[in-house]
């Protein structure tokens, strides 16, 4: 096993990111994450390295499960590696793009069925409120208009598929008129559809009911700490 000088500068600064990354989301990065931090424009360089981190006894990867790397050494000036590992028991979500909790955002209207490989999280149990696997995705959030519903910028949410929602419920609302979606609170009035934010800087959205679709029900956030 190498010593921690004895990596290279990139190495030292993967195992870095990497911890931090893991720390603070509760489960490791993509390939493309570790590279953007890095400023490592190959994917195969990533791999390279990975892999030379592996033989250096600092990590163990995983071929059966995208994002599947676990620090397993202790790095110098963090805590030990155990502390950031995901117990056993944890599921598997689709981490399908992002969403805007301010503004709306383009996404494509189908946007539960758009997964990359590299784009599954680990998530304890309890996140998914008793549904399977294959019942939910997450999104990253993007603006703050649902601050006072506790949802941060750079927060992870974990929905529920469904394509109805009851007054009060957070959802991911598409806007196929307007090719955009958002994060709001649902509720249903007369003549239109209100989509809700919770802080008062933003001014609810409304529109027709033909123009809103349902995407998913908010089950549980994941803190970014950012």
């Amino acid at each position: 096993m190498k010593a921690f000088e004895e990596l290279s500068t990139r190495q030292r600064n993967m195992l870095r990111f990497m911890y931090n990354y893991t720390r603070d989301r509760g489960f490791p990065p993509s390939i493309r994450e570790i590279g953007e931090e890095c400023d490592i424009g190959s994917t195969s360089v990533v791999n390279y390295n990975l892999n030379k981190l592996v033989d250096a006894g600092y990590l163990q990867r995983s071929g059966k499960v995208s994002r599947g790397l676990r620090i397993i050494r202790a790095i110098p000036g963090v805590s030990p590696a155990r502390r950031i590992l995901p117990g056993r028991g944890f599921q598997r979500v689709a981490l399908v793009g992002r969403i805007a909790a301010g503004e709306p955002i383009s996404l494509p209207d189908d946007i539960a069925h758009h997964i990359d490989d590299d784009d599954y999280i680990e998530v304890p149990p309890q996140l998914l409120r008793g549904f399977g696997e294959t019942e939910v995705f997450a999104l990253t959030v993007r603006g703050d208009s649902m601050i006072d519903s506790m949802i941060q910028d750079g927060d992870i949410v974990v929905l529920r598929r469904q394509n109805t929602a009851d007054n009060g419920d957070m959802v991911a609302a598409w806007l196929p008129e307007d090719s955009e979606t958002t994060l709001k609170h649902f509720y249903r009035e007369t003549d239109a559809i209100r989509l809700q934010p919770a802080n008062q800087s933003y001014e609810p959205i409304y529109v027709h009911p033909s123009n809103c679709e349902i995407k998913g029900r908010v089950l549980s956030v994941m803190r970014s700490y950012s």
